[in-house]
C-alpha cells in the first residue's frame, strides 16, 4: 500500500504541472478538510482494525457505481456539494488504509464535473494535496521506511511514467461520455482488486 501511495502521489504531481489551469478549486475546497479528517481516521484504523471487512464493503460499493457508469444508468443531474462530506471522509480513510482513495473521489467528481479536462485536472490536484498528507502520515508511522521500499519505488517509476504517457494519449482521443464509461471499467477493476485483497 505505501508503494501505491507514492506512485499515485508522484503521478499526480507530474500530471498537475500540465493540467493546473483546469483545476476547479471550488470543488476541491469542501473535499480537503474532510479528506484530511479521513486520513487521520484511516491511519488509526490501519493500526487497530482488520482490513478485510472494510475492503469487501468498499469493493461492493465501488462495483455498484462502476456498473452504473459503464451501463450509463447514472443520472445526468449534478449532485449536491453536501456529498463532499461523506466523499472526503471515505476517500481519506480508504486512502490511508489501502494507499489510494481514488474510487470515492472519482465517483463524486464525475457527478459534479462534466468537462473531461476539468475532471482530470481536479482529480489530479486533489490527489496531490490529499496524497501529500497521506505521505506525511505514512512517514510518521514508519510505513514508508520499510526495508526495500526505495528500491521498489525506483523500479516502479518507469512503469508509472509509461502509464501516464499512454493515459494522456488516450485522454486526447476520447469524448466525455467515453470517459465516463472508462471510469466505470476502472471502478469495476478497482472493486475486483479490493475484494480479491480481502479474500486472498
Amino acid at each position: 500500500m505505501p508503494l501505491v501511495l507514492v506512485l499515485d502521489f508522484s503521478a499526480s504531481i507530474a500530471l498537475g504541472g500540465k493540467t493546473r489551469k483546469h483545476i476547479n478549486w471550488n470543488e476541491l475546497k469542501p473535499l480537503l478538510p474532510f479528506g484530511a479528517t479521513g486520513v487521520i481516521l484511516g491511519v488509526t484504523l490501519l493500526i487497530h482494525m482488520p482490513r478485510e471487512p472494510l475492503l469487501i464493503g468498499l469493493g461492493i460499493f465501488v462495483l455498484i457505481f462502476g456498473v452504473r457508469n459503464l451501463l450509463n444508468i447514472h443520472g445526468e443531474a449534478t449532485i449536491s456539494r453536501w456529498w463532499a462530506i461523506p466523499t472526503g471522509l471515505t476517500g481519506g480513510t480508504v486512502g490511508a488504509l489501502f494507499g489510494t482513495g481514488g474510487p470515492p473521489y472519482i465517483i463524486y467528481l464525475s457527478h459534479r464535473l462534466k468537462d473531461k479536462a476539468e475532471l482530470r485536472a481536479t482529480f489530479s490536484g486533489l490527489f496531490t494535496l490529499e496524497g501529500g498528507l497521506r505521505v506525511i502520515a505514512f512517514l510518521a508511522t514508519g510505513l514508508l521506511l520499510q526495508s526495500g521500499m526505495l528500491t521498489a519505488i525506483l523500479a516502479a517509476l518507469p512503469v508509472m511514467a509509461l502509464g501516464l504517457y499512454l493515459g494522456h494519449r488516450a485522454h486526447l482521443g476520447i469524448s466525455s461520455p467515453q470517459i465516463l464509461k472508462l471510469i466505470g471499467v476502472l471502478l469495476i477493476g478497482s472493486s475486483a482488486s479490493l475484494i480479491w485483497k480481502a479474500l486472498a
